[in-house]
């Protein structure tokens, strides 16, 4: 018995079932592309699935897309979905941007644009949803680890400053845009050096808006991402005198300095008075070798014949009454230094 031709009718019935199997998938997607004027034909979600892109998210997206009044015209064709989808964008985020985009009538985010922002790792819908609904920043920041920003005024009194700094997304600077960390840190050197200018910290107590008007008129936002809308002083207290403080570390550097100078005359002083005592003790040396050489010299007098004996005599006795002069002269001197 001939069993191939059942064979083959087998097979044949199988691939049919998978091509209807298949084919039903794409139907569903073709029959609501076609009801709702998607434009995108059956034989493009086979091609789309040759090209390893998921056709229900193109004709989903597609989908969202006309039936928020977003057409071919707004540059959102199903080629430029896939063409996104194939350079690894999130295309149904992209759409719902858009279509969050058109109901609040920011034109100037267009499909091309809003693709950029997601293919650079942003997240364009929340961009959009900052940019409707403003969103606040508190300064310093939470990361910071700090509860307030320290300035002093001009007389040394420091103030704790917390600002809450009102942003919206600047579409337009998205791309390449600072960050919020960016923002933080310009509104908070801008408080610090409006603080800083003040003549005295009651001037910035009875009049905060001074520090959010001058703030905002330095333009921190440029070349960032957000558009600064408000920036309101939340809190500010009276901190340390840092100004008495740093008099008084300076009047003692001062003290310590003087100090240090007194003291190293004093050691010169006792150096220069060290050197003196040297200097005498030197003198009497070379006295007593002078005074040693005299006898010698006496000697070689009388065996010369230069010196005769009376005159010796004559000598020894003078030196006899200049020495009984002295200690008549020393005497009392020493008594009185005694009693």
């Amino acid at each position: 018995m001939n069993f191939l031709p059942l064979i083959l009718l087998s097979l044949a019935m199988l691939v049919v079932l998978v091509v209807l199997g298949l084919a039903a998938g794409y139907l569903r997607l073709w029959i609501q592309s076609y009801a709702s004027s998607a434009g995108i034909g059956l034989f493009d979600m086979v091609a789309m699935s040759f090209k390893k892109v998921n056709p229900t998210i193109i004709v989903r997206s597609k989908i969202m897309a006309v039936q928020a009044g977003l057409g071919d015209s707004s540059g959102v064709t199903w080629q430029a979905l896939e063409a996104h989808y194939l350079a690894g964008g999130r295309v149904p985020l992209v759409i719902q941007a858009l279509i969050a985009a058109n109901k609040a009538k920011i034109t100037e985010l267009d499909f091309k644009r809003a693709a950029a922002i997601d293919l650079a790792g942003r997240d364009v819908r929340e961009a959009v949803q900052t940019s409707v609904y403003p969103k606040v920043i508190d300064c310093p920041g939470r990361k910071s680890g700090r509860d307030s920003l320290d300035a002093v005024a001009k007389n040394g009194i420091q103030l704790k400053v917390m600002a809450r700094v009102t942003v919206r997304t600047n579409l337009y600077q998205l791309i390449g845009g600072a960050t919020e960390e960016t923002i933080i840190a310009r509104v908070g050197e801008g408080i610090v050096s409006a603080i800083g200018s003040a003549e005295r910290h009651s001037d910035v107590l009875e009049n905060p808006d001074v520090i959010s008007k001058t703030v905002l008129a330095r333009r921190l936002d440029a070349n960032t991402a957000f558009e600064i809308v408000s920036i309101d002083i939340a809190d500010i207290d009276v901190g340390a005198n840092i100004g008495a403080r740093l008099q008084a570390d300076q009047a003692e550097a001062d003290t310590r300095v003087a100090r240090a100078n007194a003291e190293g005359r004093r050691a010169m002083a006792v150096a220069r008075e060290q050197e003196m005592i040297a200097s005498i003790e030197e003198s009497r040396a070379n006295l007593v070798q002078a005074e040693a050489e005299v006898p010698k010299a006496v000697a070689e007098s009388l065996a010369g014949g230069q010196l005769g004996i009376f005159e010796y005599y004559k000598l020894r006795n003078l030196q006899a009454d200049t020495e009984m002069r002295r200690s008549l002269a020393s005497g009392p001197v020493v008594t009185a230094a005694a009693s």
